[in-house]
C-alpha cells in the first residue's frame, strides 16, 4: 500500500474502500473481506446509514485500530454547531470507535463554516485525528478556506478518467488540501472497463482497465475509493502498486478528460 501524508503529517492510505450504497450484512462481509485482503482505508458517511454495520466488521476484524484509517461524513441534518456536535458523537457511537480518523462534510451546505466549526473543535479534542470537506468545487473551496481556522486535509470530490479536476487540484494544492475520488469507475456513467485506450496500456502492463483506471488516478496523487462486495473486485482494485504509467500513458489518459461532471453534481 502506498501512502500520502496529510497538511498535519497523518499518513492516509492512498487507495480504499468506498461503502455506498453497502448495507446489512452485505455491508459487514464487504468491509470484512477488503480488510482481510489488506485494505486499511474505509470510507463511510451518516448519509449511508451503515456506520453500525462498518463497526461491526471493524470490531470482528483482529486488526489494531491503528492500522485503519476510518472516514466519515456529516451531512444536512447536523445544520448548525450543537447538532455537528451531537454528529460527531454519533458518529463515534455507531462505529463503535474512540476516535475518527478523517471526517468531512458531505456538501457545501449553507451551514457549512458553522459546521467546520465544530469539526476543528472536535479535532482539538482528540476525537479526529483529520478534517475536510466534501464536493467542494473550485469556488465554494475557495471562498470556504478564506475563513477556516484549519486548513481542510481532504477533499472528496467526483474525479476518474473523464472528469479529473485538475484546476481544482491545483488549486487545493496551494493550501495544503488533498483530493480524495468517489466514483472512480464513475458508478456505471459510463463503460470504463471497455474504454479502449485503458484496454491498450492495460495489455502492455497485463492488467485490466480498471486497474489502469485507479493507476492513473494514484499516479496523480489522488486518493481513491473504489466501492466492490466481490472478492475478486477486491483483489483486483488493490493490485494496482507493482507497475507505474508511463509519462506517454499518463498523456494518453489525460486525451479522455472531458472536463465535466457525470453526476451534475456541481
Amino acid at each position: 500500500m502506498e501512502f500520502l501524508t496529510l497538511n498535519n503529517g497523518i499518513k492516509m492510505p492512498i487507495l480504499g474502500l468506498g461503502t455506498w450504497d453497502l448495507h446489512g450484512e452485505q455491508c459487514i462481509k464487504a468491509v470484512t473481506a477488503a480488510i482481510n485482503e489488506g485494505y486499511r482505508l474505509i470510507d463511510t458517511a451518516q448519509m449511508y446509514k451503515n456506520e453500525e454495520e462498518i463497526g461491526y466488521a471493524i470490531k470482528n476484524s483482529g486488526i489494531s485500530r491503528e492500522e485503519l484509517f476510518i472516514t466519515t461524513k456529516l451531512y444536512s441534518p447536523s445544520h448548525s454547531y450543537k447538532l455537528s456536535q451531537k454528529g460527531i458523537d454519533n458518529s463515534l457511537r455507531n462505529l463503535g470507535l474512540e476516535y475518527i480518523d478523517l471526517m468531512l462534510i458531505h456538501e457545501p451546505y449553507k451551514e457549512a463554516l458553522e459546521m467546520y466549526k465544530a469539526l476543528e473543535d472536535a479535532y482539538k479534542a482528540g476525537k479526529i485525528r483529520a478534517i475536510g470537506v466534501s464536493n467542494f468545487n473550485e469556488n465554494f473551496y475557495k471562498n470556504f478556506v478564506a475563513s477556516c481556522e484549519i486548513m481542510p486535509a481532504i477533499n472528496q470530490v467526483e474525479a476518474h478518467v473523464y472528469f479529473v479536476q485538475t484546476g481544482l487540484q491545483k488549486l487545493m494544492k496551494e493550501y495544503g488540501t488533498k483530493m480524495e475520488a468517489w466514483a472512480p469507475f464513475t458508478e456505471g456513467r459510463r463503460n470504463i472497463f471497455a474504454e479502449k485506450i485503458l484496454v491498450e496500456i492495460g495489455t502492455v502492463h497485463k492488467k485490466t482497465s480498471a486497474q489502469i483506471a485507479l493507476r492513473y488516478l494514484v499516479q496523480k496523487n489522488i486518493i481513491v475509493i473504489p466501492k466492490s462486495s466481490k472478492i475478486e473486485r477486491l483483489k483486483e482494485n488493490l493490485d494496482i502498486f507493482d507497475f507505474k504509467l508511463s509519462q506517454e500513458e499518463m498523456q494518453r489518459i489525460e486525451t479522455l478528460d472531458e472536463g465535466k461532471s457525470l453526476f451534475n453534481w456541481y
